[in-house]
């Protein structure tokens, strides 16, 4: 509707019938369900102050990813090569955002760190920007860190020396 009523003359030369305007609304919505309605909205709000003319469906796709950091979060490609970066224990990993972990964690760590599967990215980014959403309905994300104990058990010195005598250590 946005993009109707800024680039009214333009728009109507573009998808001037209703089948194609149907087409266009099935592509542009399969293209851009993986983003929040939030970014949408931010993106077009961004391509319509810096645009002329009618953007494109790639120009409203580049300020969607651009937008995420509107909302505090990185892009599902930024957050997938986090995790990619990440180390274990995970939970103490200084995430940019919790997300990120519980997203790695869905998809699998090994999967995240595998370089033979092409479809990691894809399912990364379908849980990633599923999280988002339910983040953005109120649902929060935290890590629990795991505490690591800094105190270690006394070697049992007769033991060590029994097994050195058996040895020849």
């Amino acid at each position: 509707m946005k993009l109707e009523l800024s680039y009214h003359y333009q728009f109507y030369k573009v998808f001037g019938t209703d089948y194609r305007l149907n087409e266009a609304k099935k592509l542009w919505a399969e293209s851009l369900k993986k983003y929040p309605a939030e970014c949408i909205n931010a993106a077009v709000e961004t391509v319509i102050q810096a645009n002329d003319y009618l953007p494109t469906l790639t120009e409203i796709l580049k300020a969607c990813s651009g937008s995420m950091g509107t909302i505090n979060i990185p892009t599902p490609q930024e957050a997938f090569i986090e995790a990619q970066k990440s180390s274990s224990p995970r939970q103490n990993f200084p995430w940019t955002h919790p997300i990120i972990y519980w997203a790695g964690k869905e998809v699998g760590w090994e999967l995240v760190n595998s370089q033979n599967n092409s479809n990691t990215f894809q399912a990364f980014s379908k849980a990633y920007m599923r999280m988002v959403k339910e983040m953005k309905a109120g649902k929060e994300f935290k890590i629990a860190p795991i505490e690591q104990s800094d105190a270690f058990e006394p070697v049992d010195i007769k033991l060590l020396e029994k097994l050195r005598k058996k040895y020849n250590l």
